[in-house]
């Protein structure tokens, strides 16, 4: 053999796992030529050769070595006579044809052959010699690769075969199968798995046995690996046709030439193939691949490269499987890994033995070691399948079916690899598996929990595949959203739920009474699951949220909508989750009252109240209790026999067996027990048979059904009732049907074949339908035969339930909905908080162990994890205050049961606001409560015996609690409390309020203990605001709001040292807020300084308040460039030390004050001029400090200052529109400490608003709170300041200022000091008020109306100097202006003179009577003189006339007043002798207006009617003073009353007074030539009326001293007569100048003889008149 020519093979890869698995290869294969005849020189070799049976092995292994030599010798001759340019296929030598001798040696009985036969096999497949593709020569049905695994595993033949034949068998089989060049499928594949299979189970070698499992691991799992790649590149694959084509070119012409060659030498022929012929072919086959066509990963062999010869020799792509199931196979991979599984789920459902079976026997070896391989095939696999996928289908029909076995198998081995499968199902494959999940959870799982004999085992598995499932976040979403929110399914999650509410609160498992420690071990695990269970549900809703958010952050494909898409979603579900309830609450009664029942679900609208509505709901809700529907069907009722035939109705028994279509019939209920019941549901049911087929012709009429129906009945409780002991023959059977078909008989043979299939298969409901088996005793009351016994009943009552309901969902389709949004997750959360709350609070409160208490913790922190991130309120409450509760920290005299596990509730706490503090919103009290107490209960150990006495705590409890509460002291605890007030600043806008309200609220209550306020959290406050003040304004707003009202409320504190650390506090916040500065129109800074106006107010403390006043300075002083709005605080405080009567805060505030007026307002007005306002109000508070007139003084100058800055900075007020607009707000309203006043504003300009009106409305406070000689200052500034800008006011300015000053003048509110304000205060007002109208007499003439009535007002008083001052003002007013006066005008001011005459007139009494009501000096009110007004409009109580005397006086002064406007003030003396004019002159006159132009003052000024009406008053003054003097017991009486003076008052003065006025009025009427003629006669007569009674008056006086009085008015009435005209004087008429001759009789002055003469003698002389005037 060395000197054969080595033959030229075609390079194969080699099999790396049979290398690394049996031994390692040589790296380069050796030659097959030397390799063959090696091998089979080896078995010629073998001593058993030359046994006879092995004659035929030697021929064929002799005749092989021949045919060997002989190829060897031509390849050889060819080789030397030509040059290939291609190799040929002689250099490629395929062991396929020397496959003979090897299958001969697999069949010997000699071991050593078989075991050297095998081993080359497996040798010459992995170095891809032996590739067996070629159809089989003994069966072309096959392929020869077939033919190789059936040699391969021939040898063995049950336990007793050779040990290493075993071994070379199961290597072989990895070859074959891991092999890339010999591909086996189908039943070839089958046979080699089911040798190991089988070597496993049989072997008695342990190593044969362990390797074996372990070559079917390995086998198993590169074919399910195989069909995973072929799905994934099925479904990722992306193919350039051009490069395939280009490839697939090359390939074939290699081919080609290599086959032309090979056919060369047998047949001259060439074989011609085109180049776009092949082109076309690849073509056409790779896009058939990237379609999905069936195709190989290794190419074919060379010498059947055909796809189309490939294919013949594979199974069919399309098969039916044996259930029935049209399965469409996509690759051959596929179908090998169908095959394989189907055969491992078979194997899987073999029954086992029902007693002794042994752990080590064959079968359950098998199963164990069949469920070993489903599990290792469903946990490696990944790939997306379709539903309709072969895999998927073997699933539903055979693992799910033989599940339903095995999982409720009594062997636990069994039973945990049946449910760690289903882990993997519900985890991997719960898209395709819903119905059959449904039926797996409903059926076995809850079952097993809530059965109480269910032993610890099971549970305790069923607990652990529970908690494996909710590993999966999404698997737990999906089971809500797919079968408690469907309406028909069942509430898987929620049955989990409450069964692991009741788990977790305290298991009881099977009680013994000699296992009492194990109960309680076993007690304490199995709630320790369910905790990890609850955990584990709260954990996946948590990273389910997690993962959606992630992966929507990520897709940038997600549309804006999609969010609220899905969370319309989530509120369906929870609406469907309503629904089903409202159904399930109505099944549930139907149970019990169907009538009630049926009317609830007809209310919530889910049936209809037709029959044919109650009928199709009866066919499709399954759920409705099968005995209550039966008997409700058969009930008599007219209504139920409707329902019932409708309910029949709907059956269709179209062709089906009369039996079959009973069993389908009687599958839907229950039948009653009442035979008559049954008689109307068997007489319907013959009917509708009938009708449906009524081309049957077995029955003779419905009546034979209805028979034949009933006698069914009877004969399956008969054979199948165990009651019965004597059972029905076939042959009574028949009898007892007889003649029942119109007299005649049923077919034999149809009747015996009912019986037996009654016989076989009983006539019951569908499996479900039945209720499970229950114990009659207590569970501890039953022996353990007993027990077991009825678990084994149980468990197969479980086990037929779940089997038949999986058979009939295995070809069943439901849709199953995929969860992707995070707010599926909220319904689910709102089922399961309450119960896991639950679980958490008692296992946290009852246990101690470490386990349990952890896991409480953990799902404590999940579920407020979830309730935080959705925004439940009520959840997210109840889980933090539970979790605060047990911290022990907010119970009085708990910390001496402070534990380990309060201490982590602590740290929970604390992390719970790292990490959460977005969404704590209300509860942020709660943990930062905690971490005040935290923070108490940490400084009991350094506080000494002080602190253990105020907690009540010992000294060993004391040395536990440190012990316990040092955890708390570690680095973690402090940084995670650091974290949360320095992540404060990371909170949102919304997080960041709740968190300073509670950090507020929390520090309050620590500032206020009693007697030891704490200021932890007070400090807290104070470093997070450093923390947020770079927050945007809107938000930093929000937060002081909170912030500044504790302040307040710290500042105010009657403990000095709260309120100087707040202080300080606001000191350091404050300078670091003022250094960030303002925009103009801001208020931030005002609200942030506020608490320094409100301390200020609010705490009376000296020290106090000096602080404050020292902060405010420092802020001026420091940062006086950056204050914009906060000016108006520093003014308000400032205003509040403006009362302090200790100097030197007064001097301190006033001195700041004084440089911010003096030197920042006049060069940064524009900066202060919104706080100008408050500036002016500042100041008036120092100038009414009554304690430092220096203060006072200098205040006033400062605001006279501030109103230049007004008039020159006018501009800049008006620049800000905010009051400009008209009509934009309502009168605005100033308060002072005495009164208060609501200006209008019409026009709404700023620089009023804020400018003059602030600088009037605090002067006249000032006015009103201060002493005499600052009020007078201030009074003086106020109408400086009026009359120096008044020029620029508008109209509507005057009507404020007037409301402004008269408030002086409102003398209800004066008090004591009335009577000096009104001597004072008024008269200077008075005076200063009609410089004012002087001065602007134009702008202000609308206003002398109102001044008028205030005049009046003084008037009223009963203040002599006041109504003195008052009038005297009117007679300047009236003269100073009175030519500028309109008629209203003049109108008016006549009327305020007549209406002060009528006011001051004395009414005179009798003796018995008191003096005009006079009593203790005061007037009644009842008879004091009206004008017209009622007395409570007109006057105040106090506010009249208090004494005639003064009354008098008001007379003698309005009388002077009118006497100077008319004439002057120097009318009253004793005139001098007139001259008249000449006759020239008087003609020259004539028409003209000689004595209005020659009258004084203002007369020419006033109509006659004007004139007319003080006349008459003048002269009721007289008539009142001539009748007053005369009558000396009035006066004597007016006397006592009044006791003014030393005698008895007289009122000469006002007699001629008025008496002087009057006539000189008249005289001046009666000449003035404007007076019409038809008003002479009557002036003339008046005038001569009151010459007359003038000169009989004075003719009568006999006092000297009264006649030197009436001195003037004679000499006046004299020289008016001699003045008049010569017509004026003759109309006089004779009987005037015989009057005037009574004035020769008395003894008269030369002045009045030298008048009267020249009257006298004027009237001699003169002409009479020339015609009648």
């Amino acid at each position: 053999m060395s000197n054969v020519h080595r033959i030229q093979v075609e390079k194969k890869p080699h099999l790396s796992p049979s290398s690394s698995t049996f031994g390692s290869h040589p790296k380069r294969p050796p030659p097959v030529d030397m390799f063959l005849k090696t091998s089979l020189e080896g078995i010629l070799n073998d001593k058993d050769i030359k046994r006879k049976e092995n004659a035929q092995l030697k021929k064929a292994c002799e005749g092989a070595i021949e045919q060997l030599n002989a190829e060897i010798e031509l390849h050889q001759r060819q080789t030397s006579s030509t040059t290939q340019p291609l190799p040929n296929s002689n250099d490629y030598i395929v062991a396929d044809g020397y496959f003979y001798p090897f299958e001969l040696a697999c069949q010997s009985k000699s071991p050593r052959i078989v075991a050297t036969a095998i081993d080359v096999i497996g040798k010459l497949i992995s170095y891809g010699h032996l590739i067996g593709d070629s159809p089989d020569a003994s069966n072309p049905d096959t392929l020869l690769i077939d033919r190789i695994v059936e040699s391969v595993c021939y040898p063995f033949q049950g336990p007793h075969t050779d040990d290493e034949v075993q071994l070379r068998i199961i290597r072989t089989v990895l070859i074959v199968v891991l092999s890339n060049t010999a591909k086996v499928h189908d039943h070839a594949l089958l046979r080699a798995v089911r040798t190991c299979f089988d070597i496993y189970l049989a072997s008695k070698n342990k190593v044969n046995t362990s390797t074996a499992k372990g070559i079917l691991t390995q086998t198993i799992s590169h074919i399910f690996n195989a069909m995973e790649k072929q799905e994934q590149m099925d479904q990722n694959v992306e193919l350039d046709l051009d490069e395939m084509v280009v490839k697939s070119v090359l390939d074939n012409l290699i081919n080609q030439v290599v086959q032309s060659t090979s056919n060369s030498t047998k047949d001259s022929t060439p074989v011609s193939v085109s180049v776009p012929q092949i082109a076309e072919n690849e073509r056409s086959s790779a896009s058939s691949m990237v379609n999905g066509g069936i195709h190989s990963p290794a190419p074919p062999p060379v010498s059947h490269l055909s796809v189309e010869g490939l294919a013949e020799h594979l199974p069919s792509p399309s098969a039916v499987d044996e259930a029935g199931a049209k399965l469409d196979f996509q690759s051959p991979e596929e179908k090998d890994a169908y095959l394989i599984f189907r055969s491992l789920c078979k194997l899987s459902a073999k029954a086992l033995p029902s007693e002794g079976i042994d752990k080590n026997s064959t079968e359950m070896r098998s199963k164990l070691l069949s469920l070993d391989m489903i599990l290792l095939v469903v946990q490696n696999f990944n790939a997306p399948l379709s539903d309709q996928h072969s895999f998927v289908v073997a699933i539903r029909l055979y693992l799910c079916v033989a599940l339903t076995q095995n999982a409720v198998s009594p062997y636990i081995p069994v039973f945990e690899k049946s449910l760690a499968i289903f882990v993997q199902l519900v985890n991997k494959f719960r898209v395709h598996l819903k119905r059959q999940i449904e039926v797996f959870f409903k059926e076995i799982i809850i079952s097993i929990l809530e059965s109480s004999s269910s032993i610890f085992e099971q549970k305790w598995i069923v607990m652990h595949a529970i908690s494996k499932i909710f590993d999966d976040a999404t698997s737990v979403v999906d089971i809500y959203i797919n079968y408690d929110c469907h309406l028909t399914s069942a509430n898987i999650f929620e049955s989990l739920v409450n069964i692991l509410s009741k788990i977790s609160s305290g298991y009881v498992g099977e009680s013994s009474p000699n296992a009492t420690v194990l109960q309680r071990e076993r007690e304490k695990k199995m709630r320790e699951l369910g905790l990890e269970c609850f955990v584990k549900v709260l954990q996946s809703l948590v990273t389910f949220y997690d993962e959606v958010n992630e992966t929507k952050g990520k897709d940038n494909s997600i549309r804006g909508d999609d969010t609220d898409e899905a969370m319309t979603n989530g509120s369906n579900y929870e609406h469907l989750k309503q629904q089903k309830g409202k159904i399930e609450s109505g099944i549930e009664l139907f149970a019990k009252k169907p009538k009630q029942g049926l009317a609830l679900l007809q209310e919530h609208g889910f049936v209809g109240t037709e029959p044919e509505d109650i009928a199709r709901f009866y066919h499709v809700e399954e759920r409705l209790d099968k005995t209550v529907l039966g008997d409700y069907l058969g009930d008599g009722d007219d209504f139920h026999k409707k329902v019932m035939y409708a309910y029949i109705d709907q059956f269709d028994f179209a062709d089906v067996p009369f039996l079959q279509a009973l069993r389908n019939f009687l599958d839907k209920f229950r039948l009653p027990g009442e035979a008559q019941k049954i008689d109307r549901l068997m007489e319907k049911f013959a009917s509708r048979y009938c009708e449906c087929n009524p081309t049957q012709n077995i029955f003779a009429s419905a009546d034979t059904a209805y028979v034949l129906s009933y006698a069914v009945i009877m004969l399956t409780t008969d054979l199948h009732s165990p009651q019965v002991r004597k059972k029905m023959t076939k042959e009574e059977f028949i009898r007892s049907v007889r003649g029942i078909n119109d007299q005649n008989d049923l077919p034999e043979d149809f009747v015996s074949g009912i019986y037996d299939d009654i016989a076989v298969n009983e006539i019951k409901m569908k499996a479900g339908a039945t209720g499970k088996p229950k114990l009659n005793a207590d569970i501890a009351s039953v022996s353990y035969r007993q027990l077991k016994q009825f678990q084994n009943l149980e468990l197969e009552s479980i086990s037929q339930t779940a089997h038949a309901l999986m058979e009939a969902a295995s070809l069943a389709h439901v849709e199953f909905t995929t969860v992707n949004h995070y707010e599926h997750v909220r319904p689910i959360f709102l089922r399961a908080w309450t119960p896991c709350l639950a679980a958490f609070s008692i296992g946290l409160q009852s246990s101690d162990d470490e386990d349990i208490w952890r896991w409480c913790l953990e799902g404590f922190r999940h579920g407020i994890r979830v309730a935080c991130v959705f925004r439940m309120v009520t959840q997210r409450d109840a889980y933090v205050q539970a979790l605060t509760r047990f911290t022990l920290l907010m119970a009085k005299n708990a910390l001496s049961e402070m534990k380990a596990k309060n201490v982590e509730s602590i740290k929970l706490l604390i992390t719970i606001g790292v990490e959460d503090g977005d969404f704590l919103e209300d509860c942020w009290y709660d943990v930062l409560k905690c971490i005040s107490q935290l923070e108490l209960a940490q400084l009991i150990g350094t506080s000494g015996p002080g602190m253990q006495k105020v907690f009540n705590i010992d000294d060993k409890t004391m040395h536990t609690i440190q012990e316990c509460l040092s955890e708390t002291n570690n680095q973690s605890v402090v940084v995670a409390v650091d974290r949360i007030f320095q992540g404060s600043s990371r909170l949102s806008g919304e997080a960041i309020v709740h968190f300073v309200r509670a950090l507020a609220r929390v520090s309050l209550e620590e500032l206020a203990l009693s007697g030891a306020p704490r200021m932890f959290m007070l400090q807290k406050i104070v470093e997070i605001s450093f923390y947020n003040m770079g927050r945007i304004r809107i938000e930093w707003s929000m937060i002081w709001n909170i912030l500044g009202e504790h302040f307040n409320a710290a500042g105010c504190s009657d403990n000095s040292d709260v309120s100087h650390f707040a202080l300080d506090a606001l000191r350091q916040l404050s300078t670091k807020f003022l250094e960030k500065g303002e925009l103009p129109n801001f208020r931030l800074q005002k609200e942030f300084l506020r608490p320094f106006e409100v301390i200020m107010d609010n705490n009376i403390s000296h020290d106090c308040r000096e602080m404050v006043i020292a902060c405010v300075t420092h802020m001026v002083q420091a940062h006086a460039g950056r204050i914009r709005s906060g000016w108006k605080n520093i003014f308000i405080v400032f205003a509040v030390a403006a009362n302090e009567s200790r100097q030197d805060l007064l001097e301190s505030a006033f001195a700041t004050t004084s440089d911010i007026i003096s030197k920042i307002f006049p060069n940064h007005f524009s900066e202060v001029i919104d706080s100008f306002p408050e500036a002016v109000k500042c100041l008036s508070e120092f100038a009414c400090n009554n304690t430092n007139d220096d203060t006072s003084m200098e205040a006033i100058r400062l605001i006279r200052s501030c109103a230049e800055l007004v008039r020159r900075y006018t501009d800049l007020f008006d620049t800000d529109t905010d009051l400009t607009s008209p009509g934009s707000g309502p009168p605005s309203t100033y308060t002072s400490p005495t009164h208060s006043i609501t200006v209008t504003s019409a026009d709404n300009h700023r620089v009023w608003a804020k400018g003059w009106l602030s600088i009037f409305i605090q002067l006249w406070s000032i006015i009103s709170r201060s002493k005499l000689d600052v009020r007078t200052r201030s009074l003086t500034v106020l109408f400086e300041i009026i009359k120096t800008y008044g020029r620029d006011f508008r109209p509507a300015w005057w009507t404020d200022v007037f409301k402004i000053v008269f408030k002086i003048f409102k003398f209800s509110s004066l008090g004591p000091n009335k009577t000096e304000w009104m001597v004072t205060t008024c008269n200077h007002a008075l005076f200063s008020i009609v410089d004012v109208i002087s001065e602007h007499f134009k702008q202000l003439a609308p206003h002398v109306p109102t001044f008028y009535e205030q005049l009046f007002l003084c008037i009223q008083q009963g203040s002599e100097q006041l109504a003195r001052a008052a009038i005297d003002v009117l007679e300047n007013l009236v003269v100073s202006n009175g030519k500028q006066f309109d008629p209203e005008m003049w109108d008016c001011t006549v009327e305020l003179i007549i209406r002060i005459f009528k006011c001051s007139i004395i009414t005179f009494f009798s003796e018995d009577e008191e003096p005009n009501g006079v009593e203790n000096g005061q007037t009644s009110p009842e008879k004091s003189p009206a004008d017209g007004t009622p007395r409570g409009k007109a006057l105040d109580t106090d506010c009249v006339l208090t004494s005639p005397i003064t009354r008098i006086i008001i007379q003698l002064e309005v009388v002077d007043a009118v006497t100077g406007v008319l004439f002057g003030k120097d009318a009253f003396k004793v005139e001098g002798p007139v001259s008249r004019r000449s006759p020239d002159e008087e003609s020259d006159s004539v028409g003209n207006n000689d004595w209005a132009e020659r009258a004084p003052q203002m007369y020419e000024y006033l109509t006659q009617d004007h004139l007319s009406r003080l006349i008459t008053c003048l002269l009721e003054s007289h008539t009142m003073a001539r009748t007053f003097n005369s009558n000396s017991k009035q006066r004597e009486m007016l006397w006592k009353a009044a006791l003014r003076g030393k005698t008895p008052p007289n009122v000469i003065k006002l007699e001629w007074h008025t008496i002087h006025t009057a006539l000189n009025i008249l005289f001046h009427l009666y000449a003035d030539t404007r007076i019409p003629e038809k008003h002479f006669d009557e002036l003339k007569k008046w005038l001569i009326h009151s010459v007359n009674v003038a000169l009989t008056e004075y003719v009568s006086i006999r006092s000297e001293q009264q006649r030197s009085a009436w001195l003037s008015v004679i000499q006046m009435m004299l020289n008016r007569t001699y003045e008049l005209s010569d017509d004026r004087f003759a109309a006089l008429g004779t009987p005037f100048f015989v009057n005037l001759a009574e004035l020769v009789e008395t003894e008269e002055p030369q002045i009045i003889r030298a008048a009267l003469k020249r009257v006298v003698a004027r009237a001699l002389t003169s002409p009479p008149p020339h015609h009648r005037i």
